[in-house]
């Protein structure tokens, strides 16, 4: 089956109650029991599990092609799941420029929890290679990254991670199911922020876990959901898995708008350079062709100057929205540095876009407008 019928059709059923074709809203916390005690409709408490969560969980597996899916209140909900299922002593190899969110669920959140992790720029195998420990159990990757836009040869860490015993993981947010297909690289789990495009409306904080294939970290990862707590509201899935019917063509559309954005500015005298998979310039562009089926909605670009020079572009747009996260109808422009702080290693120059659904020739005369000097 199509993703694009897949959007539409996994996870739903018309409602037997009442023929309705759109799924009700069950705000129900509580369920009722037969008189033996049992709970023979699947449902005993709102924590546990909701008909609307168990859709959306359907819905997302059937889009990765997944066995099983969780779904959590945020997507370092999930980060924090994931790390919270590793043993003391247990190593970590993730990228160098990983969203510095994960940096702070590994460095703030589990500080005293005797993990080591080593930080490697993942588009380099050999280094990978050489940053497993005995104890590495699991190795994080993220493509396209944030917010430099590089490409990890999916297959390839993989097969590291596997040679080591360790479980891989890929944040494929930027990407979405539409483009990228990581559990057909072999990687075992997939992490998103449903935050982002498949809510696709820029209302809803939502994460997802999806998995490939039954592992001890995927079922701790669902204890940690069902008795942690950070479960999103039944509301929170309804709106997740209206989003999703319209995921394919948004993608697509968003997709295809970048591509056309990203070569104007990398011909423009005022632009340093371009950060997207889909140039041909990028130094990642044939994995990028090999693993994707297009190149996302996503780029950066680095203004001539520095600091001051990006924030005065940023500054002169007037249909991007200065403003965090991404996916959403709404261009977005940021100045990412700013938003990791002090720490970050983001170019002081570099400004993040998130194409929306505007049309592309008046993005375009936005950003080259702004770009005038």
């Amino acid at each position: 089956m199509n993703i694009e019928t897949i959007a539409v059709h996994a996870g739903r059923c018309v409602d037997p109650a009442t023929g309705a074709v759109t799924a009700p809203i069950h705000l129900s916390t509580t369920f009722e029991r037969d008189a033996d005690g049992e709970y023979p409709r699947g449902f005993s408490y709102a924590r546990e599990t909701n008909p609307n969560r168990r859709a959306l969980e359907e819905c997302l597996a059937a889009l990765e092609s997944g066995k099983h899916a969780l779904a959590f209140s945020s997507g370092l909900a999930v980060a924090t799941a994931i790390i919270q299922g590793l043993e003391p002593g247990d190593h970590i190899v993730a990228p160098d420029d990983v969203y510095y969110g994960l940096r702070q669920v590994i460095g703030v959140v589990f500080a005293k929890g005797q993990l080591a992790t080593s930080y490697v720029d993942m588009t380099d195998l050999d280094a990978v290679r050489a940053a497993l420990r005995p104890a590495t159990r699991l190795v994080w990757t993220e493509t396209p990254s944030n917010p430099l836009l590089k490409i990890t040869d999916l297959a390839a860490i993989a097969d590291i991670a596997h040679q080591a015993n360790a479980i891989s993981v890929c944040d494929g947010t930027f990407a979405t199911p539409v483009l990228q297909r990581p559990f057909d690289s072999g990687i075992d789990l997939v992490v998103h922020s449903t935050t982002k495009y498949i809510n696709g409306n820029s209302d809803v904080t939502g994460g997802a876990l999806i998995g490939r294939h039954d592992n001890y970290l995927f079922e701790r990862c669902r204890g940690s959901q069902q008795y942690g707590g950070a479960v999103p509201s039944p509301f929170d899935c309804w709106l997740t898995l209206r989003g999703i019917a319209t995921l394919p063509y948004r993608v697509r559309a968003q997709s295809e708008a970048a591509a056309k954005i990203a070569a104007v500015l990398e011909r423009h005298a005022s632009v340093e350079r371009v950060h997207y998979p889909g140039l041909t310039s990028h130094p990642n562009h044939a994995i990028a062709m090999r693993q994707m089926s297009g190149f996302g909605g996503m780029l950066s670009f680095q203004v001539r100057g520095g600091r001051e020079e990006a924030m005065a572009v940023a500054a002169k747009v007037r249909l991007f929205t200065r403003a965090t996260s991404l996916g959403g109808p709404h261009s977005l422009i940021e100045h990412r540095a700013s938003v990791e702080g002090h720490t970050s290693k983001t170019p002081q120059n570099l400004l993040r876009l998130s194409i929306g659904l505007e049309n592309t020739a008046d993005l375009i005369s936005d950003l080259e407008e702004a770009l005038r000097r």
